[in-house]
């Protein structure tokens, strides 16, 4: 049940003027099409008729004096008007809304193109903090990804029970909980909000969903730089410091912190340009089976289980399938979706499960046609997130706690060998390091240290691996029996792709697969679809969640996945 606690009223009074009647009195206040006249002014105090007409005009509430609501206002009298602060009964789609204006954006208070001032608005937002005392209150309003704005209220000595009806009202608020305000839009100085030009003098309240009293933490909490919480702990008021296990068991708090959810936001943008880049280039999009009847790549890092009585696996990449989508005539694809990997680690860097974005193509003449279409994905990808507005207001939040620079990119694709590379961490005192040696985290850092000094970039690409290091479907260097026509795409000194030219020879693959010492037979399919005639291939494979981790320096890769899954986590 609604429980009205306030209704103080809007006197129109001061607008009489010569025989004007009542109504005209009243309906001359409102007077711009852009923005609603208030549902306290339209269903409280007033004459059925009137509320219809006022549906009608264009309005803008013009302010004037607060009087006690009155059922015998006269010509003579000022025509007052009830605002509210309630609890709405639970939402259950009964019936549409229909004549009620739909909330504005906080984001666009204060903004030239958002509603003008002195006009009255509606805001549906979580209460973010709240002060109330016996003579005022102050309410920061968060909307979802974290625009903010302030709404007041101050004892009103003219309607002063009433009042002090609303205060108590808000002092039984808790944080997190869901507002619908309505009023009026005021010019205001609010440094502690992102709306920080403006403010809402509140007429109505309504309380959507309640949170409880205490939370496992607070979003203010969760949103703060680990800097600042580090300082506090040698003060007499230290912050609370949030540990990752606890962030996680809270998951659905933790991302309503404007930084965790921005980076969520920039993720899908990333996904919507890497589609983008590639729709451009004409490739397909294509979605390959999860469930499959063998190890994709014939490694042991794979989920297994119960089949309708024969074993599965858990697809660890789509990478054969999508070769078979190139021998089948597809052209170029690509893919974005999920990929198991059973591997132990609880590094910041790894996931048991991630989003995998995949691209097979066929080549003409060399490998360096696919890096160049990863490299132009990537210049797409992180140029445009610097460039466009609609991105660079979610990189601000996140910056604001995770502090960093935009990668350097270059215009051409940076190529260096696995040799060169070996050569350039030897040159910096690794001798330890051999030339057929695949790369430590550490050298990895290194080399990326080494690179940017060099060559004033943070995306590099090394070819020409050691043949040992990679998959039995990977192309034999021409030049070097013991390399293959592979490489890796490194951002900020870390590995965030892998990917070679594929053998499309079946003899040859056949072969590779013996040599690995894997099993044909499991392979029946893969060697079958490229016996029938396959053009040369090549492609790439990166982890998504990994490039977003590392192009925002977020530290660490779960606060790139929604809910994210390593070897000691399965909830939430």
């Amino acid at each position: 049940m609604c429980t009205t606690l306030a209704l103080i009223s809007l006197s129109l009074g001061t607008l009489a003027s010569g025989n004007q009647s009542v109504s005209d009195r009243f309906l001359s206040a409102f007077a711009a099409p852009s923005w609603h006249v208030p549902l306290w002014a339209r269903d409280k105090g007033a004459s059925s008729r009137l509320g219809s007409e006022i549906r009608r005009r264009q309005g803008s509430l013009e302010e004037t004096s607060w009087s006690i609501l009155s059922d015998s206002a006269t010509e003579s009298a000022p025509v007052s008007l009830a605002y509210v602060a309630e609890d709405l009964p639970l939402l259950q789609s009964t019936s549409r809304a229909s004549g009620d204006p739909s909330p504005v954006s906080v984001s666009d208070l204060g903004k030239e193109t958002g509603p003008p001032l002195n006009s009255v608005v509606k805001v549906r937002a979580r209460l973010h903090t709240v002060r109330a005392t016996g003579s005022s209150c102050f309410l920061v309003l968060r909307e979802a990804g974290g625009p903010t704005v302030q709404a007041v209220h101050f004892k009103d000595k003219s309607a002063l029970e009433e009042s002090k009806a609303l205060l108590k009202f808000v002092k039984g608020l808790h944080p997190e909980s869901i507002l619908e305000v309505e009023g009026k839009l005021v010019s205001a100085t609010v440094k502690s909000c992102t709306q920080s030009n403006v403010e809402i003098q509140i007429h109505t309240l309504r309380v959507i969903s309640r949170a409880p009293p205490v939370l496992p933490f607070s979003v203010e909490d969760a949103g703060r730089p680990e800097e600042e919480v580090e300082k506090s702990q040698d003060t007499d008021r230290p912050l609370p410091t949030l540990g990752q296990d606890l962030r996680l068991d809270y998951r659905h708090l933790d991302l309503r912190a404007p930084a965790q959810n921005a980076a969520l936001r920039v993720k899908s943008e990333m996904c919507r340009l890497f589609r983008e880049a590639m729709y451009e280039q004409g490739f397909t999009e294509i979605q390959t089976p999860k469930l499959i009847g063998g190890a994709s790549e014939g490694g042991a890092e794979v989920f297994s289980l119960d089949y309708f009585g024969r074993k599965a696996f858990l697809a660890q990449s789509p990478q054969l399938f999508k070769q078979m989508a190139v021998a089948g005539d597809l052209g170029g694809v690509f893919e974005i979706g999920p990929v198991f990997r059973a591997e132990k680690s609880n590094s910041r860097r790894h996931l048991t499960e991630f989003t995998g974005v995949d691209m097979e193509m066929p080549i003409q003449s060399h490998y360096m046609e696919a890096i160049e279409v990863a490299h132009g994905a990537f210049k797409k990808m992180f140029r445009e997130l610097e460039e466009s507005p609609r991105s660079q207001e979610l990189l601000a939040r996140i910056r604001r706690q995770f502090p960093s620079e935009p990668p350097k990119i270059p215009d051409e694709p940076v190529v260096i060998s696995h040799q060169e590379a070996v050569d350039m961490l030897r040159e910096r005192g690794d001798t330890k390091i051999g030339d057929l040696d695949d790369f430590s985290s550490s050298q990895e850092i290194l080399l990326g240290e080494i690179v940017r000094e060099k060559y004033g970039t943070d995306l590099v690409v090394v070819d020409q691996y050691p043949l040992d290091v990679r998959p039995f479907y990977t192309m034999l260097s021409p030049s070097d029996p013991s390399r293959s026509n592979s490489y890796d795409i490194f951002l900020r000194g870390q590995e965030i792709s892998s990917g070679a030219q594929r053998i499309h020879d079946p003899d040859l693959l056949l072969r590779r697969i013996q040599e690995k010492e894997g099993d044909p037979e499991e392979l029946k399919f893969y060697i079958e679809a490229l016996s029938c005639g396959c053009p040369p291939h090549a492609g790439f494979g990166l982890g998504l969640d990994r490039i977003v981790s590392l192009y925002l320096d977020l530290g660490n890769v779960r606060k790139a996945s929604l809910f994210p899954r390593d070897p000691r986590r399965l909830s939430p």
